[in-house]
């Protein structure tokens, strides 16, 4: 049995095939252009960005690269606004924002939009080569735009049904997203709700799709990357283990928890950004376990946001979005590139 699965790597133009995750808030131009750099294909994750800041650092990774990029966005829905909801998380954040010395509460509200038609003209302006979506796919319109620029398209399942609904509705290849991701699960089809793991979803989507698959959720080594292989992936994403690069953008505190971290001390919360995302345990996750009338994602990511700061600027964990997926136990404090040419050399040495 080979790992160097062809079809997947045709498809993106790269040499191995590991994509490095976008992961919004943590990837920079650096780790995009490290990954590409070392055979992989290299990810910014845009979806907090405005269209002047996605120009920049997208250009940036673009110039300085072998060109194997992928531009990643949210294609959530639009959030309903309840005041009272709101005024209820305001007052749940009211200790946690004196704590921290934040004078001024912020409110819930709207500070990213999804993938939107100005969004769409940025991605023809600079045309990556890959463009990824978290939470389904834009409008058909904007679809077939990109089709027709000859971005290839990747989005995340977290089921066969929504790999079905994706390859019906132009992905070139699916995702398939386990529940020991870090950071926010990728659900889009129907109310939210458990999501399996890697390996008992992994086969489905493989049977569900004619498309390739690329296996995402835990893997941070080369026995993770094997395994997918053997449940039919033709590709991984990694995401976790180079959280703690110095490419990484996230707080020292951050890269600090994800050494420190077992790989047993993460949770799904959605008391940072209104919707579940896997983060390393900390105070503010645990106290807020039990809620679940937050805002619409993604209103409390700007009421969260003074919060987040605050506690990494303290140097404290507590109150940290400590985004990690659940393979967070090896990762390792080591460069992009280093963590791929790793990456490839343990599963060499397993299935050559």
């Amino acid at each position: 049995m080979t790992w160097q699965d062809t079809r997947l790597t045709e498809l993106l133009g790269i040499r191995t095939p590991i994509i490095q995750a976008p992961m919004a808030g943590a990837s920079t131009p650096a780790m995009a252009i490290a990954a590409a750099g070392a055979g992989a294909l290299g990810s910014l994750g845009c979806a907090m960005m405005s269209p002047d800041k996605v120009r920049v650092d997208a250009s940036q990774a673009l110039k300085r690269s072998n060109g194997a990029i992928n531009l990643n966005f949210f294609c959530h829905e639009k959030p309903h606004v309840d005041p009272g909801i709101n005024a209820a998380a305001v007052a749940r954040l009211a200790p946690w924002y004196e704590h921290f010395g934040v004078s001024e509460i912020t409110a819930p509200s709207e500070n990213n939009v999804p993938f939107d038609a100005a969004m769409c003209d940025v991605l023809l302006e600079l045309r990556p080569r890959v463009a990824s979506f978290h939470f389904g796919l834009p409008a058909s319109e904007e679809v077939a735009r990109l089709k027709d620029a000859k971005i290839i398209i990747l989005s995340s399942a977290t089921s066969a049904a929504e790999a079905r609904w994706l390859e019906d509705h132009g992905a070139d290849a699916i995702i398939a997203q386990g529940a020991e991701a870090g950071g926010h699960n990728g659900w889009f089809l129907g109310p939210e709700g458990d999501v399996a793991g890697l390996f008992s979803l992994l086969p489905r989507v493989v049977d569900a799709t004619s498309l390739p698959v690329i296996a995402a959720g835990g893997i941070a080594d080369g026995r993770g990357i094997a395994a997918a292989f053997a449940f039919g992936a033709s590709g991984v994403q990694v995401g976790t283990a180079f959280l703690a690069s110095p490419e990484s953008a996230v707080p020292e505190v951050h890269k600090e928890a994800v050494v420190r971290a077992t790989g047993d001390d993460t949770m799904a919360s959605r008391a940072f950004s209104g919707r579940s995302a896997r983060t390393i345990t900390n105070a503010y996750a645990k106290e807020m376990a039990s809620v679940d009338d937050w805002p619409d994602f993604p209103l409390m990511n700007a009421a969260t946001g003074p919060l987040r700061a605050a506690s990494a600027a303290a140097d404290l964990p507590d109150a940290v979005s400590l985004w990690s997926g659940q393979g967070v136990g090896l990762a390792r404090a080591e460069t992009t590139r280093a963590t791929i040419d790793r990456l490839v050399a343990e599963t060499d040495a397993i299935l050559g």
